[in-house]
């Protein structure tokens, strides 16, 4: 008797930032594979990102996807909808900043920080990024880099009980 397996649907969103085919030269020729860059997040304080290459598109985001799911960080988030505090960020040449803003102010960012704040449930937060690449990847990894750093808003306590 033999089990059938059935693909568990994931809980989470993800969102494709970039596919490269790449290239390996052998002995025999050049072989071509191709690079996807997945961001996950669950939009509720759960963010990763992932890195997957195979020999057609596909396989790619899979894996991708797969890694990113391994990889998951979880971030503070004020009210649902912020970060705690304003904090930079490197990852080799990318440099991020992220800002904390009031309710309704939106997602101000580019495009891999713009996707790893969406995935993360972030909806009111001023992002810049000040490195000197362009490189998605290394962006998105500064971005994830940065919400890494955060730490939770201690409440106060009453100093006279």
């Amino acid at each position: 008797m033999r089990r059938i397996m059935m693909k568990k649907k994931s809980d989470y969103a993800d969102r494709l930032l970039e596919v490269r085919r790449v290239t390996r030269v052998m002995a025999g020729g050049k072989r071509f594979s191709f690079r996807a860059a997945v961001v996950v997040g669950d939009m509720r304080g759960k963010v990763g990102f992932g890195l997957g290459k195979g020999l057609d598109v596909m396989s790619a985001i899979e894996k991708a996807k797969r890694q990113g799911e391994k990889s998951l960080i979880t971030v503070p988030l004020v009210d649902r909808r912020t970060i705690p505090h304003e904090i930079d960020a490197k990852y080799g040449a990318a440099q991020v900043r992220l800002k904390p803003a009031k309710e309704g102010h939106g997602l101000i960012a580019g495009s891999a920080a713009r996707a790893v704040l969406e995935l993360a449930g972030i909806r009111d937060v001023s992002a810049k990024t000040t490195g000197r690449t362009k490189n998605k990847i290394a962006n998105a990894r500064a971005a994830l880099a940065a919400l890494a750093g955060l730490h939770p808003r201690k409440m106060k306590t009453d100093a006279t009980t």
